[in-house]
Formats: C-alpha cells, sequence, structure tokens
C-alpha cells in the first residue's frame, strides 16, 4: 500500500534511486540531493512529499519557499513557491500517483499563501529550467491538466570545442573596442564587488550571487571601460567547468560587439583548460543571446517550458 507523507530521515538513498530509474534523462546523485534539497536553507521536509510503499520510495514532489533572502537587498518572494521536480518510479505510474503528490505539494504551498507556484524556475536550486515535454510527456501534460500554464520556453545549448579557434573578426573586433578603452581581463580581486552589483542590479541577484561563490577569477572575463560593462564566466555552477555563464552586457552598450568578445574569450579559456564542449542550460530561442551562441556554433539541445499555477 502506498502512502504519502513528509520526507523522513532514511528515505535519502531510496529516494535518489528512484529519481534514477524514474528521470533516467537526468540522473541525480546523493551528494546533489543533500547539498541542493537537504542542505538548501529554504528546505522544510513538509514540503518534500514522498510516497513509500514500505520502505520503498515511490515517488515523490519538491515543494519549498523561500525562508531567506536569495541575496542581500531581495526580498521572500512571499507570494511564490516552486516545485523544481515532481517523478513517479515507472511501474507506479497511471494510476493517479503522481497527480496525488503534485497536489500535495501545491496545496501545501497555498496553504502557506503563495498565489503563483512556479515549475521550476526556483534559483539557485533547480534542477531543470522547466518541464521538457519530449522527455517527459506525462508530466508535462499533468501539469497542464493541474492549471500550470507556461510563461516562457528556453532552450539549453551545447557545442563543441574540439578545434576550436576564435575567429580572426573578433580579433579585429577586440582591437577595435581595445583602441576605444576598452579593457579584456580578468577582474582583480577589489573589482569583485563591483562586479557582483552590476550583475546582480542589471540583470538576476543569482548571478551575482554565482559570481560571489565563484572563487575562480580566472575563469572570469570582464568588459571595461570607466566601469565594468559586461562579464562571461563557465565553472559557477555546481562547480562543473564545461557549463557556461553566467553572462550580460550593459544592455546600453548591446550591438557593440561586446558580448561578441566575452563570448569568444571565455571560449578560448575553456579549450586552454583542454575542456571539450561548453553548455548552458537556457537562454531565449530568439533573444539577442540567442542569436549569438548560435552564430558561435551552438546549437539547441533541450527546449523546456517554465510553467505557473496562479491561485
Amino acid at each position: 500500500m502506498v502512502t504519502v507523507r513528509p520526507f523522513r530521515s532514511g528515505d535519502e538513498t531510496s529516494l535518489v534511486n528512484a529519481w534514477n530509474r524514474s528521470m533516467s534523462a537526468d540522473p541525480t546523485t546523493s551528494a546533489w540531493f543533500r547539498d541542493c534539497v537537504l542542505l538548501d536553507p529554504n528546505f522544510d521536509p513538509e514540503g518534500l512529499r514522498v510516497a513509500v510503499d514500505g520502505d520503498d520510495v515511490v515517488g515523490c514532489a519538491y515543494a519549498v519557499r523561500r525562508l531567506i533572502p536569495l541575496a542581500p537587498g531581495t526580498d521572500l518572494e512571499p507570494d511564490v513557491g516552486w516545485i523544481p521536480f515532481f517523478f513517479v518510479v515507472p511501474e507506479r505510474r497511471g494510476g493517479g500517483l503522481g497527480r496525488r503528490l503534485v497536489g500535495e505539494a501545491v496545496a501545501f504551498l497555498e496553504g502557506l499563501g503563495r498565489t503563483k507556484v512556479d515549475f521550476s524556475s526556483y534559483t539557485p536550486n533547480y534542477v531543470l529550467p522547466g518541464a521538457d515535454a519530449e522527455l517527459y510527456p506525462g508530466g508535462y501534460r499533468l501539469l497542464g491538466e493541474l492549471g500550470f500554464q507556461t510563461l516562457y520556453s528556453p532552450v539549453a545549448m551545447d557545442r563543441t570545442l574540439v578545434g576550436y579557434q576564435a575567429p580572426s573578426e573578433v580579433h579585429e573586433l577586440i582591437g577595435e573596442r581595445e583602441r576605444e578603452g576598452y579593457v579584456f581581463r580578468s577582474p582583480a580581486v577589489g573589482e569583485l564587488p563591483e562586479l557582483i552589483r552590476f550583475a546582480a542590479d542589471a540583470f538576476n541577484p543569482d548571478w551575482g550571487e554565482a559570481i560571489r561563490q565563484h572563487r575562480d577569477p580566472e575563469r572570469i572575463v570582464i568588459a571595461k571601460k570607466d566601469h565594468i560593462v559586461g562579464f562571461a564566466l563557465y565553472a559557477a555552477y555546481r562547480g562543473i567547468p564545461e557549463r557556461f555563464g553566467p553572462f550580460g552586457v550593459d544592455p546600453g552598450l548591446r550591438g557593440t560587439g561586446l558580448g561578441k568578445i566575452l563570448l569568444h574569450l571565455t571560449m578560448t579559456r575553456m579549450r586552454a583548460e583542454g575542456l571539450h564542449s561548453s553548455w548552458f542550460l537556457w537562454t531565449g530561442e530568439t533573444s539577442p543571446a540567442g542569436h549569438l551562441y548560435t552564430k558561435a556554433g551552438y546549437e539547441i539541445t533541450r527546449r523546456f517550458h517554465v510553467m505557473r499555477r496562479s491561485a
């Protein structure tokens, strides 16, 4: 008989095993589950709804809301909650267990006053940017049936670095911008506070925190004239060297080639380390960044749907 209850100590090994059978395209590890779920300051065991049959986890859905701010100067987003993941093991599907688990996760958040429930753009500890309708059609369909609607649909992209060389036009562009007074280099330690503020204020507080926790300026490239106007880095998330980003240029300076320069300088550093690919989880397919990536040889590997249910 299947019981749904809050997470308990001792569930973790069976939960990770059930995850890896259920989401085989996105396997996880006990270390990731420990660091990004159990040790997340926002973790509440009541929000991790676990379906068990005896001692075996056969499904779960995770609901989380902010108990501490994402970054200095931000609030707790008191109207928003997130469901970063849910799953049911293959042999238990089709009987309504997934609907029950997600329903309980939604009820947990709505009972705490959350009027918006997002799948699954929770930062910093999301699994995927959103629902993958191609790999997990049942989960995507279930979210729609439960009232979740797509807000936007980012894509993941990837490109090989084998044989990569920065195009000659990039070197020419660097020369043009340097003659205008721009410099492109790793930030000095004393510049990191400025870089963090720029990333957080101009783009996203999560980006500022990613830089704050990065600890390796040699894997960061900045564009600077009188002040920092752009940046690109890699190995910022979970310490994965081949994961590119975050990456941004002052919106008022787009079209000047600064983004192109930063992208290629960063890929050059990645290749110098012997990395064989560069990838990231989300961008807008038709956004300026999406076009830049495509021109630089990146290809779409997955599509996601960030979804929201509003009370």
